[in-house]
């Protein structure tokens, strides 16, 4: 029903008998328009994660690995290096389809959910060396690709303990849906953890905010976050990609988020 699937998935350097926890992690719009063999790669070729995953394991980091995008979050993460180093994920990465147009923003995500939940994640269990739990399986993504996340884990809540958003394309409009489905998800899994994450110069700050505060009124448990930076390819390759890692990193072995 979604076309076409591809999936890139990177698995760190471990020891022998190490498990690790999963991230699927959803691209952007325009990866989205150059079709699976390629889009797949977006968070490799275009947003710089495998530079993002060496430079968290050998801190501290630089204002230039967060692409001048820095703020206070820069002595955040290197406090947090320090304290308690950086473990590695297996990130798995589709192509993430165009649910943006016409009536497919909402009637998409139920396949796309179907395809990642039911079909890639006993595999990625099977073939890697993956904990497979539960609470060590989170899904995230940016812009369309936080849109994507975001509806899938809200649909599917029982398959993942963290479900995060990066600077998600969503209208203030779809705040009360995303609300109700928001609460849906918590009576079937009260536990997982729950992220919205923006920008200040984010074209979706107004629209994000909007659903933090709508969560709030509906006493949805997640959180809110935003950090310096603007909606484009610099920011994917600095403050998307390494607040991607470090909060899953730890979330799904049972850390506090930073």
């Amino acid at each position: 029903p979604i076309g076409e699937m591809q999936v890139v998935i990177s698995v760190p350097k471990h020891l022998e008998g190490e498990k690790l926890p999963v991230l699927i992690t959803m691209h952007g719009l325009g990866e989205a328009r150059k079709g699976p063999a390629k889009g797949a790669r977006g968070w490799l070729d275009d947003y710089d994660l495998a530079k993002a995953e060496t430079r968290l394991a050998a801190p501290p980091l630089t204002s230039q690995d967060l692409q001048g995008f820095a703020g206070e979050r820069l002595e955040v993460f290197n406090q947090t290096l320090k304290d308690e180093p950086y473990r590695g994920l297996i990130v798995v990465m589709p192509y993430t389809p165009d649910i943006l147009k016409g009536d497919r923003p909402f009637s998409l995500a139920q396949p796309l959910a179907s395809f990642l939940v039911d079909k890639l994640l006993p595999r990625v269990y099977k073939e890697t060396p993956a904990i497979g739990s539960v609470a060590s399986t989170g899904i995230d993504g940016v812009s369309l690709g936080g849109r994507a996340a975001l509806l899938v884990g809200l649909s599917r809540p029982e398959a993942f303990g963290a479900v995060g958003g990066l600077q998600p394309a969503f209208d203030q409009k779809d705040a009360p849906e995303l609300t109700r489905r928001a609460l849906e998800a918590r009576k079937k899994n009260p536990t997982f953890q729950l992220r919205l994450l923006t920008s200040v110069g984010d074209y979706f700050l107004g629209s994000t905010k909007a659903i933090s505060q709508a969560f709030d009124e509906a006493d949805v448990f997640h959180s809110l976050v935003i950090v310096p930076g603007d909606h484009s390819y610099k920011f994917n390759r600095g403050p998307g990609a390494y607040e991607l890692l470090m909060y899953h990193d730890r979330v799904l072995r049972g850390r506090p988020p930073v």
